[in-house]
């Protein structure tokens, strides 16, 4: 769970929620509902998603964004010293007795990379194989982001559609008082919308889609190291330094010496 999302958008919402409520009571806040203004602003945006992308894409989105509040990686040390483990087990019992370890392993990338080792995959083979699945996990998160993004550019869009539209009823009820608050509160209240779903969610949420992106595509090109360097046998000093180059000076002081 991060806790970091969920604490954001709280913090978002909640403030401009409160801001409102300090502006004008209770009562005040009930003025900022308007049904036609989310119909314009949320409908529209949803109907843009659906004409910019397929189908089976958009539908996909709901699964995209859990990655911004279910997102565990295992930590680059922990994933070493776990290599460093199976390349100890290669050297004192062979490539076979990998066998025995794949239950152990709940990463579906690793243990599928694991499998290839044991069956004789080349480095080359290997290689091959794993980064061209990551190219394809990269694709996928992109286009993800993409989603998010779109939907953060359309909605302030229609949230100035919303705005035209409310500024067309209230000029042609000028000759009747009672419609000119109503006509105004769409104008308004939709580019109010628009703003906030675009500033409050939709760009922060692709902002930490996109970090999230890059730190699975590290930790998979690190599994992608120490799983081509059991393949070509390395001791497991030897396979811990090279994969130690992906971090950074200071995580590599918490890894323990092992001989080799």
């Amino acid at each position: 769970m991060d806790i970091a999302t969920i604490v954001g958008l709280l913090a978002g919402f909640g403030l401009i929620a409160v801001a409102i409520v300090i502006g004008g009571g209770a009562e005040g806040f009930a003025s900022f509902i308007d049904v036609p203004s989310l119909m314009i602003t949320v409908g529209g945006s949803i109907a843009a998603l659906f004409i910019n992308f397929p189908m089976h894409t958009v539908l996909t989105t709901v699964g995209v964004i859990k990655k911004c509040f279910l997102f565990k990686m295992p930590l680059s040390t922990e994933i070493i010293k776990q290599f460093k483990d199976l390349a100890t087990i290669v050297r004192k019992d062979g490539m076979l007795a990998l066998e025995q370890e794949l239950g152990k392993i709940n990463d579906d990338f690793m243990r599928r990379g694991l499998e290839n080792v044991i069956s004789g995959a080349s480095e080359t083979q290997l290689r091959g194989i794993l980064e061209t699945e990551l190219s394809a996990i990269e694709s996928r998160h992109m286009k993800g982001k993409q989603i998010v993004d779109a939907m953060g550019a359309a909605a302030p869009a229609f949230g100035m559609i919303g705005t035209l539209v409310g500024l067309v009823q209230m000029l042609r009820s000028l000759d009747d008082p009672s419609q000119i608050g109503s006509g105004m509160a769409v104008a308004l209240l939709t580019t109010l919308y628009g703003a906030v779903i675009a500033n409050v969610a939709c760009i922060p949420l692709a902002g930490k889609l996109e970090s999230r992106s890059k730190e699975e595509v590290l930790v998979r090109e690190l599994m992608i190291s120490g799983l081509t360097g059991l393949a070509e046998g390395l001791a497991p000093r030897a396979l811990e330094d090279q994969m130690a180059a992906y971090l950074a000076p200071k995580s590599r002081k918490k890894l323990q010496p092992v001989q080799a």
